[in-house]
């Protein structure tokens, strides 16, 4: 199958309630080279997305299983920047905070709108917030 179909099909999946595509090289029978399309999404959209699979995609079959999820607890936090806001999410074990990470779309667009490159976008940002981790991790414990 065509790799421009491949990004078409994620898109489509994504647009119809997939909440994760991942594409990976895999070798199947006789030695052929293909890509295997994985999709997570809740049971309520299984049935549509299989549909999307089949009609879009040169496959005959797809493979189902169940799978469960642990998560962290999270919110949101903005941190200012030299150009302007970012929001972060914060991630908690058990009540404890372990992770802040920017948002990636809003790095994105701070890096369009001042035309710098993302990784300084991102870099600064993880730097604000080094020290509210910090703080928030003694407040915890």
């Amino acid at each position: 199958m065509s790799p421009e179909i491949t990004g078409y099909v994620m898109e489509k999946l994504f647009a119809h309630g997939a909440l994760d595509v991942f594409l990976t090289p895999i070798f199947m029978k006789k030695g052929r080279a293909a890509t295997k399309i994985t999709v997570l999404c809740h049971a309520d959209y299984r049935d549509r997305l299989i549909e999307m699979l089949l009609t879009e995609t040169t496959t005959f079959g797809v493979r189902l299983s169940s799978a469960t999820r642990v998560k962290l607890r999270r919110d949101f936090i903005q941190i200012e920047t030299q150009w302007g806001p970012i929001q972060a999410k914060r991630g908690y074990l058990n009540g404890t905070l372990i992770k802040t990470v920017p948002e990636y779309e809003d790095c994105k667009r701070v890096a369009e709108e001042n035309n710098v490159p993302i990784r300084d976008v991102y870099v600064e940002t993880l730097r604000a917030i080094t020290p509210l981790t910090t703080q928030n991790h003694s407040a915890h414990r």
